[in-house]
């Protein structure tokens, strides 16, 4: 190379210009390629994803909603009802309260546990007592639901109280008491103008 045509490449020169679809080109034939690579792989592969759709049936449902007939309360399940407050809820002979207990009342607690009196069950001076009616809420064949009223002798320091008692019959057929629960009042406004009544 000659020393002239050295000297020429350091020269300005004026770049040609192309038409503007000539620059576009090279993008456009890049965007088709990438775009006929996508529908060959899904044309190859489809649609690899699964139907969670529930399949319908003329089966028709079986309704469970409905609770089982009521049966008069077997006799043994009002004596384990009425052993329970004599016992666990008096807080006296809490061995025999023990036999009487379901799982929902112990509590995974042993005997011995037990024994202590520190159990999943309020108490309620039993001696107090003048007179407990019961009634029964519902009774099913293996469940029922008591409401206890404990109502205290004239004079005495202890205040009216209203329980839910729930029982439960276990694998041998054997009544057991499953939950002790106060029931409670919602509290009714007195009408002054601390609650916003009677204005």
């Amino acid at each position: 190379m000659s020393e002239a045509d050295l000297d020429s490449i350091f020269e300005h020169r004026e770049r040609v210009k192309k038409p503007a679809w000539q620059k576009a080109l090279p993008w456009v034939a890049g965007t088709l390629l990438v775009a006929g690579a996508i529908a060959l792989l899904i044309a190859k592969f489809g649609n690899t994803g699964h139907s969670y759709n529930t399949p319908l049936s003329n089966t028709p449902a079986v309704d469970r909603s409905q609770n089982p007939a009521t049966v008069k309360l077997a006799p043994g399940a009002m004596k384990t009802a009425r052993d329970f407050v004599r016992t666990a809820v008096a807080r006296q002979n809490l061995r025999a309260a023990y036999a009487l207990a379901g799982p929902q009342i112990r509590q995974g607690m042993t005997l011995k546990e037990w024994m202590t009196g520190n159990i999943a069950v309020i108490p309620y001076p039993v001696d107090s007592i003048d007179y407990a009616p019961m009634k029964i809420d519902y009774s099913y064949p293996r469940e029922a639901m008591v409401e206890v009223a404990l109502l205290p002798k004239k004079g005495s320091k202890a205040r009216p109280a209203l329980f839910m008692l729930g029982l439960m019959k276990d694998a041998k057929g054997k009544w057991l008491v499953n939950s002790w629960v106060p029931r409670m009042s919602p509290p009714v406004p007195n009408g002054s103008v601390n609650n916003g009544a009677g204005q």
